[in-house]
């Protein structure tokens, strides 16, 4: 059985080339602003600059954080990235609280009287 090729953006390539460009940094400091810099080579950030190779999530991720954007703006074809970059998406104020915090709060709630 064949398997079929899944939809890539057509736009990612450009948008990572031009993120990188407006941070004003090499393919060297882009992989040590994205944590890589110890698992690829600058060679890598080519790889997905010029649609060679697709970025893992978890990269795509880093460069969203890097530039300061959501991930959609990224990877959506139709979305344009921010006119300036770093972005404004301040991603410390959308993390996820800890289960453990989540379930403290519920049962704090279930256990107030009425």
């Amino acid at each position: 059985m064949g398997s079929k090729s899944r939809n890539r953006p057509k736009n990612l390539a450009r948008k990572l080339r031009h993120i990188r460009d407006a941070l004003g940094l090499s393919q060297s400091e882009m992989l040590r602003h994205l944590g890589a810099a110890d698992f690829f080579s600058a060679a890598r950030i080519s790889e997905y600059e010029s649609g060679i190779r697709e970025p893992s999530l978890w990269t795509l991720l880093a460069y969203g954080r890097v530039a300061r954007i959501h991930l959609e703006a990224l990877i959506d074809d139709e979305a344009a990235l921010p006119a300036k970059l770093p972005g404004r998406f301040n991603f410390s104020r959308h993390k996820q609280k800890p289960a453990l915090d989540l379930l403290d709060s519920q049962s704090s709630k279930n256990n107030t009287p009425d």
